[in-house]
């Protein structure tokens, strides 16, 4: 892994989590990943997590079944586990892929928030808390991008 390759912008994954500067590194491919979330993301990943999808700490904790108190306790330690970091990923890696098939952000984190059909008549933000949620929402963004509704 390149932990500082400045030649290229980061993703927008990286950008979510806070950026090159809030994880001290720039994952260079998917299985980059691994070490950063094993390592555990700094506690800056959550604020900046929080700013760029205007979600609350509340909305957060829930979306990621993490209480509340953990999550304050985690900033005030400067330190995620690998488990919370892992969550942390997929939740930014979702946002990153409904971005690209919505274009806007702002049409992303709507879509996010929405009851839908396709799942069930739950939000796609309330599946993010298991990968099999996870995947189900990646399917149908899937779907929704090579115009499959059904």
């Amino acid at each position: 892994m390149n932990t500082l390759n400045l030649d290229r912008p980061p993703s927008l994954t990286v950008r979510l989590l806070g950026g090159v500067d809030a994880l001290h590194a720039q994952p260079d491919e998917t299985l980059d990943w691994v070490e950063l979330v094993r390592r555990g993301f700094p506690a800056a990943a959550i604020d900046a997590l929080v700013r760029a999808t205007r979600m609350t700490q509340s909305e957060l904790s829930q979306v990621l079944r993490l209480p509340e108190r953990t999550l304050a306790r985690r900033k005030r330690e400067g330190q995620l586990s690998a488990e919370e970091s892992d969550k942390l990923l997929r939740l930014a890696r979702v946002v990153e892929r409904a971005q690209t098939v919505f274009t806007e952000l702002d049409a992303a984190l709507d879509w996010l928030r929405s009851p839908n059909a396709s799942l069930a008549g739950a939000s796609p933000l309330s599946l993010l808390d298991t990968d099999v949620g996870a995947e189900s929402v990646l399917d149908t963004l899937g779907r929704i991008e090579h115009g499959v509704f059904a």
